[in-house]
């Protein structure tokens, strides 16, 4: 039997008989379809048993989903070791991504580098699966207290530079305009907001970004589950968001409804990923205090008081820069977990 092309477009009906006759593309191709919902209703528990049998079939794809999956579920060092392992597979049946994820994750720059070679050695991706130190992953590095009210914290180096790099490389050909929360509850372009931006969703998640995903819960004080889908943003010179609040408005309809729903929006986590710009400061205006991080360093601050009122002194802006480009990731946090990633 002929196997799909991994990324052949075809009906859901001809990529069911496929999946049903055990080819590993086809059970890659309609397990993504219905984990994302895709042309049919979602579900999640058919895609990732799909998604688990290529696996075990050899689709490195499907093991780098795998490793996703089981990561987004993690709540201890098993569990990751368990995700490692689909990600060390999937590296071994020749998905590139994986093989690069690896490199990045390890905490042996020497095996790294050799990973990165045109011809690595053999038996180099369960090598550097092993040195993969998760506990340090998921440690919060130290951070310094800017402000005790609104709670602001800076943590001068959060993720090293080859996370930083990794996460601009997965964005940038993805990059559209920013959108932000309108009155309404709908995401629209504004004037107020001209920057451009990728939002990671189920299927563009990878294990590094989960592992600083883990991080960041981690530092923030949450269950991974509390973070929404985290955003990575671009500016070019010129390129702002103005004034604004990162809290949803109880007293608009639209917002207590999301409020109800899905919990306040009750904290920022910012890791900026390059600083070969000038200017581009986070800026507090009613604060009097403007921030800005070196490559890898962060900054959380939190949208509400202790009461979980929204907190009109975090009003703030990213600047715009007046040379060179800025790369930030901006992760929102609910006041109760998410049901996705």
């Amino acid at each position: 039997m002929q196997s799909l092309a991994p990324n052949s477009v075809t009906s859901v009906d001809e990529l069911r008989r496929c999946a049903d006759r055990s080819d590993p593309d086809a059970q890659t191709a309609l397990g993504k379809r219905l984990l994302a919902g895709d042309g049919m209703p979602a579900s999640p528990q058919e895609g990732a048993s799909l998604i688990a049998q290529a696996a075990q079939r050899g689709n490195g794809e499907a093991a780098a989903i795998a490793a996703v999956l089981i990561g987004l579920g993690a709540h201890a060092l098993a569990d990751w070791t368990k995700a490692l392992e689909y990600l060390q597979q999937s590296a071994e049946n020749g998905w590139e991504s994986a093989q690069r994820q690896l490199t990045v994750l390890s905490s042996d720059a020497e095996l790294a580098d050799q990973g990165q070679k045109p011809s690595p050695p053999p038996d180099i991706w369960g090598r550097l699966r092993r040195s993969i130190d998760v506990p340090g992953w998921v440690r919060v590095p130290p951070s310094a207290e800017v402000s005790a009210a609104p709670k602001i914290a800076l943590f001068d180096s959060f993720v090293d530079r080859r996370c930083c790099e990794w996460l601009i490389g997965r964005a940038r050909p993805r990059l559209e305009r920013s959108r932000v929360f309108a009155r309404d509850g709908r995401a629209a372009v504004a004037d107020a907001r001209t920057n451009s931006a990728f939002e990671f969703d189920l299927l563009s998640l990878d294990t590094v970004l989960l592992l600083a995903r883990a991080r960041i819960a981690q530092a923030a004080g949450f269950a991974p589950h509390a973070l929404e889908n985290t955003n990575i943003l671009h500016y070019s010179p010129g390129q702002e968001f103005a004034r604004h609040f990162d809290f949803l408005d109880p007293d608009l309809p639209s917002h207590a409804q999301e409020i109800e729903a899905k919990g306040q929006r009750v904290a920022t986590f910012l890791v900026y990923l390059n600083d070969e710009y000038t200017g581009a400061e986070t800026d507090f205006p009613l604060l009097e205090k403007r921030f800005r991080c070196r490559t890898g360093g962060a900054l959380l601050f939190f949208n509400v008081d202790l009461s979980g009122v929204p907190d009109r002194r975090t009003l703030h802006a990213g600047l715009a820069p007046r040379a060179g480009e800025k790369w930030l990731l901006s992760q929102w946090i609910r006041g109760r977990p998410m049901q996705s990633a």
